[in-house]
This record gives structure tokens, C-alpha cells and sequence, in this order.
């Protein structure tokens, strides 16, 4: 045998075989605090407060449409209803009207138009003690239309959105056929048709029309970048796949220019058709962060967020892919700032006080709304929000709650109405002796948005957030959740949130 092989051999003989090294445990395990009870008390009573109310609002539902079986019926002889009225244009400028034309009318067997409801019939159900979500969930008014109404869209699937898009074409195709080039009838989405209603305590969008011409010179361009959105649309949608909105930018650059056009005509071709923006297939870049005792499929795959590693899941912007939501979590803490959250995720806050912890890091994105808005409606527990203590604070708890002017036609599926403001509230800052070196002086661009936001009618329904907006003004003082750590790097997970839940100091 040669010397290497006789080596070899020899070395071989001599190994002692090891068994391979297993990966231990070593995931920190929390348990539920000892003084979970007492401090969940009062969010538990929150909680089956609005799950009361819930069933109360389901059986006056049926009880309606036991009344009125027709009342999700569209009379299809009413022109206001046809598809060609849901386009949207924020560059409509004094082309914006309130009646249809009546050309080119557009008309589909069985598919589902955008909803246009009338105010007068929301505020007669109010009145009624109807919720107004069952006057929406009517899907409309008969024909006849007078005074003010709203439009907003509805859940589609693919098939019935490309036969939507069919029909556009159609219609188009039509126009030309008759030598007319073509022209689209749209809502306005300028800021002058966004309207809050109360009702609903969201912002919509409001009657307003407008036209999008190919003959007309300044709008010959925004209407060939329309048909080129509904051409990449239909494609996306025929595949079953999903884009970002930056893939979609990127197919045509030429003709699109910048982001910002194709951006904003996906909002346009969303009312249109009458379908919710997600329902194109067209999403953003993933931003939210989700993490505690909540568990679901995700396009076919079991998701545990309380075994996500510190950091949590990310919220996917494919809301639609999530089924089977389960949960046995007691609250949602909505938190404002990735820091904060990032200190209740690697203390495990949820497992001794279960809940779902939240974070959209700042402005929220339309997956994280859509997100908790779904999460909210099926699993029926409080959200609890816990933000900076400045006026942005609160304009991003505004968009969460009563919806963003961009997406108001979508408000119903994107804002979480009921949401408790948890803290940083300017009363705290007093009631926890906030060292003054950790209070920030308010800026006058602060104090004129806290101004404004005392204007605002989603401020001025709860008179509890005036008194601490008034109460921020006049200090001119703010504060920032991290601030709490100048009393110890887990104040906010030991001390702060515990006392919060227990005393039920929210508003």
C-alpha cells in the first residue's frame, strides 16, 4: 500500500467519532406577570365594551336588511353608478362638476361599482341608531341622487378587476370608433372633494367630477399614461402576480417620467374601476413591523409572531394572502416609534401582558393600516396608541383613525376607528415628573400645527384630546416616548405601560 494511502488508513482507524453539537435553546422564556389579572382588568372591560357593541351593531344589520332585502341593490339605469364616473384626477382644476355627462355610458353584468352613498341617508340612520357602516354596507342608493354623497370602492378579486379594465377599453374603443379620440369622466380627488363625515368618522371623497380628455392638449398626456396603467394592470393581473409601485414606474419611464404620475393614476384607475388600490396587485415596499401573540397563514405558510425573533414580522404588503388569523392577546398597542417597539419586542411585554405590538416607524403605510384594520374587525379588541407627545403624534394616530386625503376613496378598508390614546400625552409629563432636561420646546411650526389640529373635527369630537392638545400648546412644551428612559432603559415596559393598563388611563 502506498505511504499516503497507509497513512490515511492509520489516521482513519484512529478517529473517534464525535456526535454533531446540537443547537441549544437558549430563547429566554417570559411568563404572564403575576400581576397580570389586576392590570388587564380594565382593558379587558374595553375590550368586551366594544365587542358589545359589535353584536349590537350586527343585530341591528340583519334587522335592516330584514326591512329592506334590496337595500344593497344598484338600480343599473342610474348613470350616476356607471363605471366611467369612478376615475380620479387631482388635476381636474375647473373641469370638476357634480353631474354626469351622460356619454359613454358604461355598463357590466354583475360586477360590482364603486359605492355612492348619500349623506342624508347616513345621518338618517344615525339618528335611527343604525351604524353607519350597515347604511354603507348597502352598497349605495337607488337612482336619483340629490345633495351631497360620497363614493368609495369595493373588494374585488382579479377577475372581476380585468373585467372591469375590459370594459374601459371598450369604452374607449367605442370613442375612437366614433371619431371622438376619447374621453374619461372621474371623481375629483383634489383637496376641495375630501370631506369628513362624522358618520363614519373617516375622511372620504366627495361628489365632485371631472373629465380627462385625449383631444385636449394639457390632458392628452395624463390620459395616455391612464391607458398605459390599465394595459400593465391587466397584464399583472392576468399573470396573478403582484409589483411594486417602483416595478410599474419602471416599465415605461419614458413615458411616465416621474414616480409620482403612475403613482398617482394607480389611485385614479383604482376608483375607476371601483376596487381598493391593493386589489390591482400593485403594492409598496414593506414598512411595518408586527410582532406578539397573534398567528396566521400568509400565502400557505403557518406565521407565529411571538416566535420571530426579536425584531417581529414584517407586515407584507400582500394583506390579501393572510388567512386564519388567530389570537389570544387581551389589547394591540400601537406604537409610533421603531425604538419603543423594538424595547417591548426583546423584553417580551406581550408575553407577560398578552397583546399584539404594532409599529409602522412613523407616518404609517397603507399595508400596516390595512393590516390593523383587519386585525381589529375580526379579532374585536382595543387598540391602544402610544406616540410622541408633539402634534405629529397625533396627525399620524389621525391617519390610523379617520384615513389619509391620498386614499380617501379606500378609507373604509384603511382606517381603525376607536383607537385609545394610550400616551405620551402632554398631561404625562407632569403626572411622571418628566425630568425638564427630557422636555423639548415646541417649535412655531409645532405650535401652529397644534393649533390647526384644535380646528380639526376628529380633535374636536373628543373633548378630552382638546384638553391635552390645549394643554401642549399653552406649555409649548412636547415630548418623545424615549424620553421615559431617563428613569431607566425598561421604564416604559416595567413601569409606565404597566401603570397605564392598570389605572385604564386612556382616552
Amino acid at each position: 500500500m502506498p505511504r499516503t494511502a497507509s497513512k490515511r488508513a492509520k489516521s482513519n482507524s484512529g478517529d473517534v467519532a464525535t456526535p454533531t453539537a446540537q443547537p441549544t435553546n437558549k430563547r429566554r422564556q417570559v411568563k404572564l406577570a403575576e400581576d397580570a389579572d389586576d392590570v388587564l382588568a380594565k382593558c379587558r372591560m374595553l375590550r368586551d365594551s366594544l365587542r358589545k357593541k359589535q353584536m349590537d351593531s350586527a343585530l341591528n344589520d340583519g334587522f335592516s336588511d330584514d326591512n329592506d332585502h334590496d337595500a344593497g341593490e344598484f338600480d343599473d339605469n342610474d348613470d350616476d353608478l356607471d363605471f366611467d364616473n369612478h376615475i380620479t384626477d387631482e388635476d381636474v382644476g375647473d373641469e370638476e362638476r357634480g353631474n354626469s355627462s351622460g356619454k359613454a355610458k358604461l355598463t357590466s353584468q354583475g360586477l360590482k361599482k364603486t359605492q355612492q352613498i348619500r349623506l342624508s341617508e347616513l345621518k338618517k340612520s344615525v339618528s335611527a341608531g343604525i351604524d353607519p357602516a350597515a347604511a354603507q354596507s348597502t352598497g349605495g342608493v337607488p337612482g336619483g341622487i340629490v345633495g351631497k354623497s360620497i363614493v368609495e370602492v369595493v373588494e374585488m378579486n382579479s377577475t372581476e378587476v380585468m373585467e372591469g379594465i375590459e370594459n374601459v377599453a371598450v369604452m374607449i374603443a367605442r370613442q375612437v370608433l366614433n371619431k371622438q379620440g376619447f374621453q374619461l369622466e372621474i371623481p375629483s380627488r383634489a383637496a376641495s372633494n375630501q370631506i369628513y363625515v362624522p358618520e363614519l368618522d373617516r375622511i372620504v371623497l366627495g361628489e365632485k367630477r371631472g373629465t380627462r380628455s385625449f383631444l385636449n392638449v394639457k390632458e392628452s398626456r395624463k390620459a395616455a399614461i391612464t391607458t398605459r396603467v390599465l394595459q400593465l394592470l391587466h397584464a399583472v393581473l392576468l399573470k396573478r402576480i403582484h409589483i411594486t409601485k417602483r416595478d410599474l414606474f419602471y416599465t415605461d419611464v419614458k413615458l411616465f417620467v416621474d414616480q409620482s404620475e403612475s403613482d398617482g393614476v394607480l389611485d385614479d384607475v383604482a376608483t375607476m374601476i371601483g376596487c381598493t388600490r391593493s386589489n390591482l396587485h400593485v403594492v409598496a415596499s414593506d414598512k411595518g413591523l408586527v410582532v406578539g401573540r397573534i398567528s396566521f397563514f400568509e400565502d400557505g405558510d403557518f406565521i407565529d409572531c411571538t416566535k420571530m425573533g426579536v425584531g417581529g414580522k414584517a407586515i407584507p404588503p400582500y394583506i390579501d394572502k393572510i388567512e386564519n388569523i388567530q389570537s389570544d392577546a387581551e389589547f394591540i398597542l400601537l406604537v409610533e416609534k421603531e425604538a419603543a417597539y423594538m424595547r417591548m419586542a426583546e423584553d417580551r411585554f406581550y408575553n407577560r401582558y398578552p397583546c399584539i405590538v404594532i409599529t409602522a416607524k412613523g407616518q404609517p403605510d397603507v399595508a400596516t393600516r390595512m393590516f390593523l384594520s383587519r386585525i381589529t374587525s375580526e379579532l374585536q379588541i382595543p387598540v391602544l396608541a402610544l406616540v410622541d407627545s408633539d402634534p405629529y403624534g397625533l396627525k399620524i394616530l389621525s391617519v390610523y383613525m379617520s384615513g389619509s386625503k391620498n386614499m380617501s376613496y379606500d378609507s373604509a378598508s384603511l382606517t381603525t376607528p376607536n383607537i385609545k390614546w394610550l400616551g405620551l400625552r402632554p398631561s404625562d409629563l407632569n403626572k411622571y415628573d418628566l425630568p425638564d432636561q427630557c422636555r423639548l420646546s415646541m417649535t412655531e411650526n409645532d405650535i401652529k400645527t397644534g393649533k390647526e389640529l384644535l380646528q380639526e373635527a376628529f380633535i374636536m369630537k373628543n373633548p378630552q384630546w382638546m384638553k391635552e392638545l390645549q394643554i401642549m400648546v399653552k406649555t409649548k412644551q412636547k415630548a418623545e416616548i424615549q424620553a421615559l428612559s431617563s428613569f431607566g432603559f425598561q421604564y416604559i415596559t416595567e413601569s409606565y405601560l404597566p401603570r397605564k393598563l392598570r389605572e385604564g388611563d386612556w382616552i
